[in-house]
C-alpha cells in the first residue's frame, strides 16, 4: 500500500512572467467541501482568473477560469500528482499584465507557479484511521481514558454518558486498531465492548 502524502500547513509561490502576476496558494484539504471553501477564501475577485485544481484520494477536479481550455487547471493538477500529494487543493491567480503568453507558456506558468508552491511546503503523511466506540462502566472509565490518551496516534473524538457508564467514541490507525480495541476489552477484564470496522474477536463487536 503506497503512503499518502500531503502538505502539513498551506504554502504559496509567486511568479512575474511578462508583466503578468501569478500567486500560487496550495493547502491541505479532507474532502470535496473543504477544497470548495480553500478556493473561495484564497480566490481574489479582482484579478484576472483564480484557476485551481484538487486531488483526495482517487477524486479530483480542475478548473480554467477563463484561460483557455487544458492551460491551468490541468497543469496545476499535474504538478499535485507529479509530486505525489493527496488531500491537496491548489488556487493560482493571475493578474493579466497586456503580453500573451500563449497555450505553452500558460501551461507553463500555471504549472510552474502550483509547483513551486507545493516544493516549499513541509509534507507529512497521511494515516488512515478507523472510528470505534468503547461502552464501559463507570468504574473503568478514568483508568481507560488515560491508558488511551497516553498511545500515540490514537484520538479521543467524543463521549457519551449511558446509565452504567459511557461511550469513548476513538480514532485509531488502522493498523493499530486490534490492538487498542483489544487493550480496552482487557484493561477492563471484559467488561468493555467495543464496536469497530475490524474482524470479529471475543469480547469485540463488528459494525
Amino acid at each position: 500500500m503506497v503512503a499518502r502524502v500531503t502538505l502539513a500547513a498551506a504554502s504559496t509561490s509567486r511568479q512575474e512572467i511578462k508583466k503578468s502576476r501569478f500567486l500560487a496558494s496550495a493547502g491541505p484539504v479532507a474532502d470535496e467541501e473543504e477544497a470548495r471553501r480553500f478556493i473561495a477564501a484564497q480566490s481574489d475577485p479582482d484579478a484576472n482568473h483564480n484557476c485551481w485544481a484538487w486531488r483526495i484520494g482517487q477524486g479530483y477536479r480542475f478548473n480554467d477560469d477563463g484561460e483557455p481550455s487544458g492551460t491551468a487547471g490541468k497543469p496545476i493538477l499535474a504538478a499535485i500528482d507529479g509530486q505525489g500529494l493527496d488531500g491537496i487543493a491548489v488556487v493560482v491567480t493571475r493578474w493579466f499584465g497586456g503580453v500573451l503568453l500563449g497555450s505553452g507558456g500558460l501551461m507553463r506558468a500555471y504549472g510552474g507557479t502550483a509547483a513551486q508552491a507545493l516544493r516549499a511546503a513541509e509534507t507529512v503523511t497521511l494515516v488512515e484511521t478507523v472510528p470505534l466506540a468503547i461502552a464501559c462502566p463507570f468504574a473503568d472509565l478514568a483508568r481507560l481514558q488515560a491508558r488511551l490518551a497516553a498511545l500515540p496516534g490514537v484520538t479521543l473524538t467524543g463521549q457519551a454518558f449511558t446509565a452504567t457508564g459511557a461511550v469513548l467514541d476513538v480514532a485509531a490507525p488502522r493498523a493499530k486498531a486490534m490492538a487498542v480495541a483489544q487493550l480496552a476489552v482487557d484493561l477492563t477484564s471484559g467488561r468493555a465492548e467495543v464496536t469497530w470496522d475490524g474482524p470479529d474477536q471475543t469480547g469485540l463487536q463488528r459494525r
